[in-house]
């Protein structure tokens, strides 16, 4: 393929031609009223206009996600608002739906999560930073319920809450690995009751995924309510509303439910709404955007987090369980050289040229990773929904290489394998992505769900492993079998199901690569998030607080002398 030269991300956002958010919200048929505007090109959207356009006919909901995640990063994202584009230009009344990317990532190895290249959404720098200030809120809320814990503690806790038993931590939006264990209530007894604690990133804060899965402000309150941070000293569980906390943390949360509308560079209407991560919570954007969302477009193209055995799993198993809404298609996203490194033994260093196999024409490397695609759309394909592969080019591809990669993807049951190049051409260099993504959509949906609700915890846990993970059996600690234990007879054992395991392997260890098979899963605890709405098995070694590389994003974000930003991607 022939190269194009591109600027980088941050200045072709800034080159953008943005419409006031008015105009956007005005081709989507939103009324005046219903916007709360936070400067000239965001606003929240007031939650009525679902009473106002309730009755209306639905349109339908596309789903992006993608291979198992590689360091060379696929453009799950990128494509989501390249595909959005594209079928706007195409004359399909489309609208993109995502996540607000967390702080943490933004300023460590990751970067920003608003697309690349000339698919991106504006404002770029709002939406990478604080934007509306939606993650703050949660924090807040998050950490109300924390302060309230403690103050019950040290005024004699009359709930007889077993410190011990306590799960709830604290949270904050940024990557700090020191924080992950901490002692409170150190200095004596006026600074409260000593006890181990810790902090989580926001996002993966339970509050995070309560807001991304609640459907009104009146089942935020309900959901909120029922958090539970432990339990007392003779097994009960304690929850937020025993500590008289829920109400507060609702108020807290009453704007940072509504979504927040901005554009793409080519001004397709886009929802900013919650952030989830995939590995530890359920990695999708909110309930209420895709409400919204599918009442006021046709389409709807949202995007699931990390790749189909994580975030798409969850969507279609917890989010599409809540909402009721069901995909009509699912878009698996590749790269040629992500699956080269998924079928070679080549190891990417930071800072280092990519290893010359995965940028030369690699035919058996391909046709190797090609398996993880395989597994990936024989997953999405468990729910009943039609798959369309979406190859996210690079210069280096080749032709062979991608004719091969689309003559597998068919084969293991894709509708369609198209190369998309977006990231150079924007709408117009997805345009054949977005038909063949409209032609699936048009197919029979036979939706249904990977296992029933009233399926016990364990049988529940196995079925995911066995039939997503491509695991031969499963095991327990002994952690998890007293949870197993207590939960059920807290009757929390009819919740769904939320894995919180590594997003780097199929499996539960990131070292097994492409399609892991004949290996023993463990469950080495399993937590609560009874206001969300599910029970995370905790699988392999999980941290819910990052750390920063050893150079961090951040020591290259800056102002110019007249105030500009620098360095953000």
């Amino acid at each position: 393929m022939a190269k194009k030269k591109v600027g980088s991300d941050i200045e072709i956002a800034q080159a953008a031609k943005m419409l006031p958010v008015s105009k956007i919200a005005e081709r989507l048929g939103l009324k005046e009223e219903e916007l709360e505007y936070y400067g000239k090109y965001k606003a929240k959207v007031d939650l009525s206009v679902l009473g106002r356009l309730g009755k209306k006919k639905s349109g339908k909901l596309i789903d992006v996600t993608a291979i198992t995640p590689t360091p060379l990063g696929e453009g799950k994202t990128t494509t989501s608002v390249g595909l959005a584009m594209g079928m706007n230009s195409i004359g399909k009344n489309t609208l993109l739906n995502i996540r607000q990317p967390s702080l943490g990532p933004v300023f460590g190895i990751k970067g920003g999560a608003a697309g690349g290249g000339y698919a991106q959404v504006v404002p770029m720098e709002d939406f990478n930073l604080h934007f509306t200030g939606d993650i703050h809120a949660i924090g807040a809320a998050h950490n109300l319920l924390s302060a309230f814990i403690e103050n019950h503690l040290y005024h004699g806790n009359k709930l007889g809450i077993d410190p011990h038993s306590i799960t709830w931590r604290r949270v904050m939006d940024i990557s700090d690995r020191s924080l992950r264990e901490i002692i409170v209530g150190l200095g004596g007894k006026l600074n409260g009751y000593p006890r181990e604690s810790g902090f989580d990133i926001t996002v993966a804060s339970e509050v995070m995924a309560i807001m991304a899965l609640t459907t009104s402000l009146k089942d935020l309150r309900q959901r909120l309510s029922r958090i539970v941070i432990g339990t007392t000293k003779d097994g009960k569980a304690v929850t937020a509303e025993d500590l008289k906390c829920a109400g507060a943390m609702a108020v807290l949360l009453k704007d940072a439910i509504k979504p927040t509308l901005v554009q793409t560079l080519e001004n397709t209407p886009a929802f900013v709404h919650c952030g989830p991560f995939a590995n530890i919570a359920h990695g999708n954007s909110s309930i209420i955007a895709d409400q919204i969302g599918v009442k006021l477009a046709d389409y709807v193209v949202t995007e699931s987090g990390f790749g189909a055995d994580m975030g798409a799993e969850k969507f279609m198993d917890i989010k599409c369980r809540y909402s009721g809404i069901t995909p009509s298609c699912v878009v698996i996203v590749a790269t040629i050289r992500a699956l080269k490194m998924h079928g070679g033994t080549a190891k990417v260093v930071a800072g280092k040229p990519l290893p010359k196999e995965l940028v030369n024409e690699n035919l058996d490397w391909l046709r190797e990773g090609c398996k993880n695609l395989a597994k990936q759309i024989e997953n999405m394909k468990n729910f009943g929904v039609p798959v369309v592969v979406a190859v996210n080019a690079f210069a280096t591809d080749t032709k062979k290489e991608i004719d091969l990669c689309r003559k597998l993807a068919v084969e293991a049951g894709a509708e369609d394998a198209v190369l998309s190049t977006h990231w150079a051409d924007g709408g117009k260099g997805s345009v054949k992505l977005a038909e063949a993504v409209v032609k699936a959509c048009d197919r029979p949906s036979k939706f249904k769900f990977l296992y029933p609700l009233e399926a016990s915890i364990k049988e529940k846990i196995e079925t995911i492993a066995k039939k997503i993970y491509n695991a031969k059996d499963v095991t327990y600690a002994p952690a998890a079998e007293k949870k197993i234990k207590l939960y059920t007879e807290l009757g929390f054992d009819k919740l769904p199901i939320c894995m919180a395991k590594t997003h780097l392997s199929i499996s539960h260890d990131p070292a097994m690569k492409n399609v892991p098979s004949n290996y023993t899963f463990p469950v080495r605890d399993i937590r609560a998030s009874v206001g969300a709405g599910f029970l995370y098995p905790l699988c392999g070694d999980m941290r819910t607080m990052p750390g920063l590389p050893s150079s961090p994003a951040g020591e290259r974000v800056d102002l110019d002398k007249d105030g500009k930003i620098l360095g953000l991607f």
